[in-house]
């Protein structure tokens, strides 16, 4: 069930490549930010910012003789995956992201630190997900990285965006990169001068949802699903994803076509329309 209001002629190069991985690693990489600007509408503790489509672009433009390699003989990229025991989608797309700034013959940073704890005595602070120099503008930047989907519910404001989880919302995410993952004055023994969040996945809005009324904020220039309660007209088109496909499915499908619905991400066989169907959450009367 495509929307026809939604921008539909967008620049997706990952879908050259053939590799999962690497068609997952492109998509890390050079997909915008679901955000195109920070909500005005969020108090700022700590400065943070993001970075433009033309950054990412950018880079995923001068990561594509790699990314061939790679689709050749991916065996350096399954054998760094590998190395993950986690599940979790979120580590994984951060997996992602370690390898492309290992990689540092194809852009302008040098990796100083990851994974970086600050312990205060007894006390664990908080972790750095990056610290990185970058050598153009020989600044010092912390980067968080994290990989969200949520939906879209009520007047599509800021507090009305939910993930799979109804306690994960777009607002306290955002609330706790500004209040605690972004506090931090110095890592490594170097002075933090910028500080970057690194927010990619996915939105969903309900079907009837006009894109002017979606706020500012919400970046347009990248795909945005659907999600609804009901089964889609044309179900028979759609498959369901794997979890890991989440990030960026196969070239393939890997199901068969959906005959019975449960809680997940679908995706049409034939385009790039995706589409999140949630049961519908009765609570039983009391007599």
């Amino acid at each position: 069930m495509p929307s026809p209001q939604l921008k539909t002629e967008l620049n997706e190069a990952w879908l050259s490549y053939q590799h999962p991985l690497v068609r997952q690693l492109a998509f890390a990489i050079g997909s915008p930010n679901i955000l195109c600007q920070i909500p005005q509408e969020l108090e700022i503790h700590h400065d943070f910012e993001l970075h433009s489509d033309i950054v990412w672009q950018a880079h995923l433009d001068a990561y594509h003789p790699r990314l061939i390699q790679l689709d050749r003989d991916p065996t350096a990229l399954i054998d760094f995956v590998s190395t993950l025991k986690s599940t979790r989608l979120g580590l994984r797309f951060e997996m992602f992201v370690w390898f492309w700034l290992l990689d540092d013959a194809y852009h302008h940073y040098t990796l100083l630190g990851h994974s970086i704890q600050k312990i205060a005595g007894p006390r664990t602070l908080g972790e750095l997900d990056f610290v990185i120099l970058n050598n153009q503008t020989q600044q010092i930047e912390h980067w968080e990285v994290a990989l969200k989907y949520y939906l879209a519910e009520a007047d599509l404001s800021l507090p009305h965006w939910y993930g799979l989880n109804r306690s994960d919302t777009l607002q306290r995410k955002l609330k706790h990169f500004t209040q605690k993952q972004f506090q931090f004055e110095d890592a490594l023994g170097y002075q933090i001068e910028r500080r970057f969040c690194m927010l990619k996945g996915q939105l969903y809005i309900p079907p009837h949802i006009n894109p002017n009324e979606l706020p500012d904020w919400v970046n347009t220039q990248r795909r945005i699903g659907l999600w609804d309660h009901h089964i889609p007209h044309q179900a028979e088109a759609y498959y369901r994803l794997q979890r890991h496909e989440w990030i960026y499915p196969e070239v393939d499908p890997t199901s068969d076509p959906a005959l019975w619905w449960t809680d997940g991400l679908y995706k049409k066989q034939c385009s790039q329309d995706f589409y999140m169907y949630r049961q519908m959450k009765f609570t039983p009367l009391i007599p």
